[in-house]
């Protein structure tokens, strides 16, 4: 059976970035310290934070967090479910949050191909 695409699959994947995530100080500076707005620094925080962990996932969890994201940029998604009372440790508010699915989208499909390899 077919899950159905669910934009809390994508707020369970960004936790990490999460206050109500366990304190870490060295993570909780790291994000604090990332501008949430530039591409090339989000995708260097994803690196560091979101990469670890994806690519332990199961290929159909990956596959299931990789079909979702596309699923949602396909429609007029704002994606504003996502982080309505979520509270994260990034310092700035995402301006254009599609943006950043996309950036998060182009890491999963990077790391997933890392991990079939």
């Amino acid at each position: 059976m077919k899950i159905k695409p669910s934009l809390s699959t994508i707020q369970g994947l960004l936790f990490t970035y999460c206050i109500e995530n366990t304190r870490n100080p060295d993570r909780e500076e790291l994000i604090a310290l990332t501008d949430v707005n530039n591409s090339k620094e989000l995708k260097d925080l994803f690196d560091k934070l979101t990469r670890p962990e994806f690519i332990r996932y199961k290929y159909e969890e990956r596959q299931r967090h990789i079909q979702t994201l596309e699923h949602f940029l396909n429609t007029e998604e704002t994606f504003e479910a996502v982080f309505y009372l979520f509270d994260t440790y990034f310092n700035d508010e995402i301006i254009d949050k599609r943006q950043f699915m996309k950036v998060l989208l182009e890491c999963l499909i990077r790391y997933n191909l890392e991990a079939n390899a």
